[in-house]
C-alpha cells in the first residue's frame, strides 16, 4: 500500500516538487483492514529514498472503509502560506 500511495505522488508532482513534500493527507477507514502505524512505519520506509525528502503522512481514521489520498502538501517557499 504505501508503495502505491508513494507511486500516487510520483504521478502526481512534477519532479521538482518531489523534494519539496512536506505532508501526505491519508483516510484510513476504521474498517479498511489496514493498521495506521504500521502503514506510517512503511510510508517513512518508502518515502526516505530520493527525491524525497520524508514527508510526514496525516492519516484520519473515519468510520467506514475509505482508502484514499486526500491530499499532497508541497512547501512552495512561501512562509505565509
Amino acid at each position: 500500500m504505501a508503495l502505491e500511495i508513494r507511486r500516487i505522488a510520483e504521478t502526481r508532482l512534477a519532479p521538482d516538487e518531489r523534494a519539496r513534500l512536506v505532508a501526505v493527507g491519508l483516510e484510513v477507514g476504521e474498517e479498511s483492514g489496514l493498521e495506521p502505524e504500521s502503514l506510517r512505519f512503511c510510508l517513512d520506509a518508502v518515502f526516505a529514498e530520493p527525491p524525497f525528502a520524508a514527508p510526514r503522512a496525516v492519516i484520519e481514521r473515519p468510520p467506514g472503509d475509505a482508502l484514499r489520498v486526500t491530499y499532497l502538501e508541497v512547501d512552495d517557499g512561501r512562509p505565509d502560506d
